[in-house]
């Protein structure tokens, strides 16, 4: 059952906008020698439905929490608001008392009698004037709001667009403007800015978070937002949205998800939908109806700083895991949009974000976030179009577009910056693939466009931006845009178009109906049942590139040397965009350490701990040493700005040490590949562990055999900073190891004649495709065999006449090509040497 929007929404809330009210001095009769007593009217906005009685709650306290030492008078007038006196609601003025030894914090109640009339009718606001003797008021009285009624886009047995077309017919341009802003929430110089301004929509950048940083605080704090709502004649609710990328991750003790690209070596599609579920159904809880995700870029090269936010270098591969956008919307058609368990998802950063050049970013100290993707159309539309066109038939909401620039070679136009590129957001986006919900520009990015800030605003919504993520200068914004339209640069059918698509999605969402957090959810944040899920995924994300020996899975029986900067780290292992922007070391929320999880894994084994492998190492089994990268996000984690793919000195010498003593295993936890270089050959196991998130128990499950390695590179792994960019397909390709490489345990290597084995399967594919199965349970199967022949002959021999057809194999596999991929599986066997 879902709780009424009503009382127990809008008393949580009132805590957290008082102590925003300037309060007036006290009359001069009430002149002691201390601080007055403060009188408060608990929520700034009170709601009520014409006809009811609305009911402020009026408090006192003191300064030091003492008694009343003299009465506290308190005066009451309903007066001025858009109601009137009489015909809306019953004139009333009255007092209230609190005598001397009323205890700090006692309440007393004012009620103000709404009239019904027969009439459908927007809202309408009273303002309750207080006045005291003995005490301070707050410098503007509670605002008592007559609920919008009896209008058709507030009746829900109409079908959305008629809803839409109503609302819309009844807005000013003032507030049709104000639809198409989003402020951050700590941009806002007052709360009442909200309904002065009309805002649609706020977010929480990273980082930006109430205090306590819980999820019911950030139910109450985005409950408190959206009752300011109320006091706009339309009652149109904000949509809040956060960056909630893998996981609700701005939130302590949520459930922190691997990040994409190890979603991506999962190769899962059913797994990733899972996760985003998780996601979702975290994210409503706290009130946030709206993530910025899944991002659908296409990794080109991993000197990007956003490399770990794409599921992988192929476009196949991230087309097949925009599955994730039904785990956070549920039906494409948007019916699930209103369950307490979905939010809006938006696809993101369209489109090209992931080929932008090395060396081609202007923003300062990036290298290559933010660049130029110079392209040729067919490049655009087979690699970075493609993810979109499925995110499209799937129903994703919104769509967010890049702050890079796209360089359609041969149209001799140059570089155009993606958020004033009209073909691609107009013709293309929302003509050509049908795109059907709202576009939402990045952070602060239409600055980024060349012109003065009119230029800036002018250009992008004609360029088909729907929502301008502003996000400090929305009066700013909103004083510019209503120039453009009364200059009609911007014309008002543009302005319609824009505010429709938002409006569609906020219906779809049911937030006319429950604008509030269902806080019967918050209880499943961080849950057991959800960490399974998270723990799974890391599991899953695991790829495990040479086992010498059968190293692993460990024996739980074994002394194990555990080594590295990696292996006791939650923010490390989690990465950028958790709990703040950039991400941190430490516990930075509540979750497992590798390490932590090693020792639950393995209760009575003998496992030591050395950082930086200072302890001594004899007398152990095997060594195990967590190594990578600390978290960053965006450009700042650029290669090149203070960046590489080296590990680190310290990590370097922890390897060093631990595998000239004992057989090891070195796991690689970090967002993209780091060089291994001349080091393979002195380590027996080596795991691309990605950044699992904060379900260390996933890693230990796959190092103690308890769940198998499945996982495959979801990009190519250089040998060396040279090669890159380097991906499947190109024409000179030598890894270390290639796109979809991935050993498995615990299977023993294929015994007997592989060729005849390969010719088999081959034989197995062609019949499974005929049958309509090559994308099935059936052909994976198939696909994996015939992989495992292929490297148990391949070893650590890797060459290009082997890495070339074996990672082709892989993408076609992703494309349904089963009989394709074993033909190439089979190049790659006759190429091993």
């Amino acid at each position: 059952m879902r709780p009424r929007p009503g009382r127990t929404a809008l008393l949580v809330t009132a805590g957290l906008l008082v102590t925003a009210l300037p309060h007036a001095s006290a009359g001069p009769s009430a002149a002691t020698d201390g601080p007055v007593p403060r009188i408060t009217a608990g929520a700034a906005v009170h709601p009520v439905r014409e006809g009811r009685t609305a009911t402020v709650t009026l408090t006192v306290t003191t300064a030091d929490g003492t008694p009343l030492d003299r009465p506290v008078t308190v005066g009451h007038t309903a007066a001025g608001g858009t109601a009137t006196a009489g015909a809306d609601y019953a004139p009333a003025t009255g007092t209230v008392t609190f005598p001397a030894g009323t205890p700090s914090g006692a309440r007393r109640a004012v009620r103000l009698r709404t009239v019904r009339d027969p009439r459908p009718e927007v809202a309408e606001t009273v303002r309750l004037r207080l006045r005291a003797t003995g005490a301070a008021v707050p410098a503007t009285g509670p605002l008592v709001v007559i609920d919008a009624h009896g209008l058709p886009y507030l009746d829900t047995r109409l079908p959305v667009h008629r809803r839409v077309r109503d609302l819309l017919g009844r807005m000013t341009l003032a507030e049709k403007i104000g639809q198409m802003t989003q402020a951050e929430r700590r941009a806002l110089r007052t709360p009442g800015d909200i309904a002065t301004h009309h805002l649609g929509s706020l977010l929480s950048g990273g980082g930006s978070a109430p205090s306590p940083n819980t999820p019911r605080a950030w139910a109450r704090m985005v409950d408190g937002f959206q009752l300011r709502t109320r006091a706009t004649r339309l009652q149109i609710p904000l949509l809040y949205g956060v960056d909630a990328v893998h996981g609700h991750n701005n939130v302590t003790g949520t459930v922190i998800m691997p990040h994409n690209i190890g979603l991506g070596a999962a190769r899962d599609p059913r797994l990733a939908e899972r996760t985003a579920a998780v996601t979702a159904t975290e994210t409503r809880a706290t009130g946030v109806p709206w993530t910025f995700a899944p991002c659908l870029c296409v990794t080109r090269d991993e000197r990007w700083g956003r490399s770990y936010e794409s599921f992988g270098e192929d476009p196949a591969l991230v087309t097949a895991l925009t599955s994730v956008v039904r785990g956070l919307q549920g039906a494409p058609d948007g019916r699930d949009l209103d369950r307490p368990d979905k939010v809006l998802a938006t696809a993101k950063h369209y489109v090209g974000d992931g080929g932008t050049a090395y060396g081609s970013s202007s923003t300062d100290g990036y290298t290559i976030d933010q660049g130029v993707t110079r392209v040729r159309r067919a490049e655009l539309e087979a690699v970075h179009l493609a993810p979109y066109r499925r995110a499209v038939r799937r129903g994703v909401g919104s769509v967010m577009p890049s702050y890079s620039s796209v360089d359609l070679l041969g149209d001799r136009a140059g570089p155009v910056k993606m958020h004033a590129h009209a073909e691609l957001i107009s013709r293309v986006l929302k003509g050509r693939m049908g795109f059907r919900g709202f576009t939402v520009s990045d952070w602060q990015a239409i600055d980024q466009l060349p012109g003065d800030y009119a230029d800036d605003v002018r250009t992008s919504v004609n360029a088909g931006l729907d929502m301008i993520m502003v996000p400090n200068a929305y009066r700013t914004f909103q004083r510019t845009l209503r120039a453009e339209v009364a200059a009609a640069r911007v014309s008002t059918a543009r302005i319609d178009d824009a505010v429709s698509r938002i409006l569609t999605q906020k219906f779809r969402l049911g937030l006319f109906e429950r604008p509030y957090a269902d806080t019967s959810r918050l209880p499943d944040v961080g849950s057991a049942g959800h960490r399974a899920v998270a723990r799974e995924a890391a599991a899953a994300s695991q790829v495990l590139l040479k086992n010498a020996g059968g190293l692993l899975p460990l024996k739980p029986t074994q002394k194990v040397y555990v080594a590295g900067s990696n292996a006791d780290d939650l923010g490390h292992q989690a990465g950028g965009w958790t709990i703040s922007w950039q991400g941190s070391s430490g516990d930075i929320t509540r979750g497992t350490t590798v390490l932590d999880a090693m020792r639950r894994a393995a209760p009575g084994a003998a496992i030591t701990y050395s950082e930086d492998a200072s302890r001594p190492v004899r007398g152990h089994d095997v060594g195990v040493v967590v190594v990578g990268e600390a978290p960053y996000a965006e450009g700042v984690g650029d290669v090149g700005n203070g960046h590489d793919l080296a590990l680190s000195a310290a990590d370097r010498a922890a390897v060093d040490r631990v595998c000239a003593a004992l057989r090891c295993a070195v796991l690689v936890v970090s967002g993209r590949p780091q060089l291994i270089g001349d080091r393979l050959g002195a380590i027996d196991a080596l795991v691309a562990s990605w950044l699992p998130g904060t379900e260390g128990d996933g890693v230990a499950d796959v190092l103690y055999g308890r769940r198998p390695f499945t996982g495959r590179l979801p990009v190519s792994w250089p040998r060396s900073a040279a090669q890159l960019p380097i991906n499947v397909g190109d024409r000179d390709y030598d890894p270390q190891f290639p796109f979809g490489w991935g050993l498995t345990t615990p299977h023993p290597a294929p015994a007997g004649d592989g060729a005849a084995r390969l010719r088999s399967l081959a034989a197995a594919a062609a019949a499974t495709e005929r049958a309509g199965q090559a994308r099935s349970a059936r052909g994976d199967r198939i696909a994996g065999a015939a992989r495992a022949v292929v490297q148990a002959r391949v070893g650590t021999r890797l060459t290009p006449a082997v890495a070339r057809p074996f990672a082709e194999a892989d993408h076609l596999l992703l494309t349904g090509d089963l009989t394709g991929a074993v033909a190439r599986l089979t190049d790659a066997y006759r190429a091993a040497r």
